[in-house]
């Protein structure tokens, strides 16, 4: 790893508190990138960058088969590093001061309905077994909390607050939030942590979902947890732990919550986040327009 390279590294995690994970991919599509430079330009230089030389490797991507969205964020990784070069005066360069995104189909996420949650929460049998209490236990929480799925793994037991009906999470750069919790859900906690106890080894593991063998959970077993209970109910091509996050957003906009009050819930940094589960909200305002204008009651 070259020394400016190492050096983006630790302003990523020290400054702008990305995660791990955020930070090692950035490093992994400069580190790619310079290697295209290597093998195409013979120069592996990265301060005297054209944008020529950008655009052979976005043809090279898109040549492979990687979409407009994964080029799209290695631009950004990209970009993130000649803005962190600009600051530090290592470079008068930027050749991305022109480049435009590329163009992508908007995906429409489509949340799941009412009665398809009623169905797994309130009909289908879990087990009464840890495993059974826990996987209720986490679904209750994706669709009572819109929490993301990294934040679920990583909670932590001490911050879980039964008595105050609160959760405290760690969000996207490493940003705290409290999320109250229905008291139904905190009676579950209660249960659910008594099973917990039972588990060898769980005392000296202070992450609040374990596996059954004491292990922390992993992002393909929840996912796969939601999958199966919700296969059951749901014909819907996705079905997923953000599903059930963009499930919680819509229904409570639905159901006449302020947008900003979701936005604080969710940990969106910005309204614009929040705004795109609203395009479900607006289906149920029709609905009511439709049935209550005057012009279309006559």
């Amino acid at each position: 790893m070259t020394d400016y390279l190492k050096k983006f590294q630790d302003y990523l995690q020290l400054e702008k508190n990305y995660s791990l994970h955020t930070v090692l991919a950035y490093c992994k599509d400069v580190s790619f990138f310079q290697s295209h430079l290597s093998k195409e330009f013979d120069d592996n230089n990265l301060l005297t960058v054209n944008y020529s030389q950008v655009r052979s490797w976005i043809v090279l991507l898109s040549d492979n088969g990687v979409s407009n969205s994964s080029i799209n964020r290695k631009i950004s990784s990209l970009k993130a590093f000649y803005k962190f070069l600009l600051k530090s005066k290592q470079t008068e360069n930027n050749p991305f001061l022109k480049h435009k995104a590329l163009k992508t189909p908007k995906k429409l996420q489509i949340p799941f309905s009412e009665k398809e949650v009623n169905q797994v929460l309130n009909h289908l049998v879990f087990s009464d077994d840890f495993e059974g209490m826990r996987d209720k236990l986490i679904i209750d929480l994706f669709y009572t909390t819109g929490i993301r799925r990294i934040e679920l793994i990583n909670l932590q037991i001490h911050n879980v607050d039964v008595l105050n009906e609160t959760i405290k999470v760690l969000g996207k750069r490493n940003k705290e939030r409290v999320i109250p919790i229905l008291s139904f859900v905190a009676e579950s906690i209660i249960a659910y942590l008594e099973k917990r106890n039972s588990i060898s080894l769980s005392q000296s593991n202070n992450y609040f979902f374990l596996k059954k063998n004491g292990d922390n959970l992993n992002e393909s077993l929840v996912y796969r947890i939601i999958n199966y209970y919700f296969s059951t109910v749901s014909e819907k091509v996705k079905k997923s732990p953000h599903i059930l996050r963009h499930t919680f957003a819509t229904h409570l906009l639905n159901n006449g919550a302020d947008i900003n009050s979701v936005k604080e819930l969710l940990g969106h940094s910005s309204l614009a986040s929040t705004q795109v589960y609203t395009h479900s909200s607006l289906s149920e305002l029709k609905k009511v327009y439709s049935g209550a204008h005057p012009r279309i009651i006559e």
